[in-house]
């Protein structure tokens, strides 16, 4: 009798789906990823114009920490309960709480208003960005899954770049459409993922709820989480606030630890990181979170400080850099999908980042928008060459009934390496930010408002220009170095081919379109 490699478990039954069928269910998929990553950045830039009509500047950044604090809080619960429960009643779950947080968040009277919906929103969110990758899981083996799934690389790309441009627009005009515009678009992909998952079965089985090690594990992200947002900026890292904070985060992980050990149905199965690609592909993940969330905020920050770009303007000079994700996001799902292994694509990806990163620390005030773009679309690349290929390799090192809980744990440790990598490289500007002006007699001078910094004399605003260029060298050299670190880890990745990979002969495709298209009328 033989044994699957402990990093590579057997396939299991999926449902016989065509690729005209699977594409039906993508496009469902992809949309509701896009409003989930979408939220994650559309706010920003219209958030002064919120907090001029409503008011509450003192809850200012809690807009945005509550929508993070609740999706990355819930991202791996989700995953479990679709394992146990299946995954389209989740699903849909996750789209309708989405939709109804973004209904009452355009509707918000007040910040707390905004702030609580805000949350409710990002409870959904949880379930879009890690659902998505879990349901194509179930209808593709791996080797055919990376063509899909290079899609989703492509909504990261068009999110990162059509946020900050779609949130100046709707600044500029009515900022409630900026939670209003997820209706129709929600709408859309619940009734796609409604009648097409009716056809993907789900296997149910004697279950317990982890209850316990679900809510110890919110508190440990939560308290994490806070202390990360706060420290900085409510708080000063040395206060009592912050370090109780980490304290209880560190005390709530070691006891969710014990409970996962002791439950017969763990949230996160601790013997999923005894399998090296597993544990090596989250480390990756949270190092490219790390790297890619907290150097690449401020690209938009050096258009609208330094060249003077509106922030509409500065989401539209970042075009290269979605094109680059975009791209590399396709075609290297395709070539994954043609060769069956996926290993040297993040090595690549991750040292292609890492060197584009590194370009970034020879920005000068009078860089030229072309040397710019340049870098932008350096990192695009690298960051579709890596960023999808980990997912694939956390899914080919679990068995499928572990693929919910697996796959959370991919997307929960890119978030939570998001979290720490805007905390830190924040923490590094700041402090650098600080030591530049004060050292130039401008400690009164305030660059919060890029637009107010433009009003400034010629004088001042070159002084200006001059200090955040180099305060921005230190962010951005750290983080070169972190996703350099990322290559360490990945060439460690054991090199396994994908799991199946053998497509259904066009006669079986064809009869297996017409059957889901009869199913479909039926419903």
């Amino acid at each position: 009798m033989t044994t699957a490699p402990p990093d590579q478990k057997p396939e299991h039954a999926r449902p016989n789906l065509a690729h005209k069928q699977i594409m039906l269910l993508m496009g469902g998929l992809m949309t509701g990823m896009l409003l989930a990553a979408l939220d994650q950045t559309i706010v920003g830039t219209a958030l002064p114009t919120i907090v001029g009509d409503l008011g509450g500047l003192d809850h200012y950044s809690w807009v945005v920490t509550a929508y993070l604090l609740a999706s990355t809080a819930s991202t791996p619960l989700y995953g479990k309960i679709s394992d146990l429960y299946g995954r389209r009643p989740v699903l849909l779950f996750a789209i309708s709480t989405f939709l109804l947080g973004s209904l009452l968040a355009g509707l918000s009277q007040d910040m707390t208003q905004l702030i609580i919906t805000r949350a409710v929103q990002g409870i959904g969110a949880g379930g879009l960005m890690t659902l998505a990758f879990t349901i194509v899981s179930d209808v593709v083996a791996p080797r055919e899954r990376a063509r899909y799934q290079g899609l989703f690389g492509a909504v990261f790309g068009i999110s990162s770049v059509a946020g900050p441009l779609v949130g100046g627009y709707f600044a500029e005009n009515d900022w409630r459409w900026i939670f209003y515009i997820n209706v129709p678009l929600g709408i859309f992909a619940l009734y796609v993922c409604s009648r097409v998952l009716r056809l993907v079965p789900h296997q149910r089985r004697d279950h317990r709820i982890d209850y316990l090690g679900a809510g110890l594990m919110v508190a440990a992200v939560s308290a994490i989480l806070l202390a990360l947002s706060w420290g900085g900026n409510e708080y000063s890292w040395g206060s009592p606030t912050i370090l109780g904070l980490f304290a209880a985060g560190a005390v709530l992980t070691a006891l969710f630890i014990v409970a996962e050990v002791r439950a017969e149905e763990p949230i996160l199965p601790l013997r999923l990181f005894k399998r090296s690609t597993f544990s090596l592909a989250n480390t990756a993940t949270f190092i490219l979170g790390f790297a890619m969330f907290g150097s690449i905020i401020y690209v938009p920050l050096y258009l609208q400080i330094v060249k003077g770009a509106s922030p509409t303007g500065s989401g539209l000079l970042m075009l290269p850099m979605m094109a680059g994700v975009i791209v590399t996001s396709i075609v290297a799902g395709r070539v994954i999908s043609k060769i069956g292994r996926y290993k040297w694509f993040p090595v690549a990806g991750t040292v292609i980042m890492g060197s584009g990163l590194l370009l970034f620390t020879t920005l000068e005030v009078d860089t030229p928008l072309w040397q710019a773009f340049i870098y932008m679309t350096v990192i695009g690349v690298g960051l579709g060459m890596a960023m999808q290929p980990l997912i694939l390799a956390v899914q080919n090192a679990v068995d499928l009934r572990d693929m919910g809980a697996g796959t959370s744990a991919a997307t929960f440790f890119r978030s939570l390496g998001g979290s720490v990598g805007v905390a830190a490289l924040g923490a590094v500007m700041n402090n650098r930010l600080s030591e530049q002006m004060s050292g130039n007699g401008m400690s009164g001078v305030s660059i919060n408002a890029p637009a107010e910094v433009r009003k400034l004399p010629a004088q001042v605003l070159s002084m200006v220009e001059h200090v955040f260029v180099n305060a921005l060298h230190p962010v951005f050299l750290v983080a070169a170095i972190v996703a350099l670190v990322g290559t360490v880890v990945t060439i460690a990745l054991p090199n396994r081919p994908l799991q199946g990979g053998t497509p259904l002969p066009k006669e079986s495709e064809e009869d297996a379109a017409a059957d889901m298209e009869a199913k479909v009328a039926a419903f």
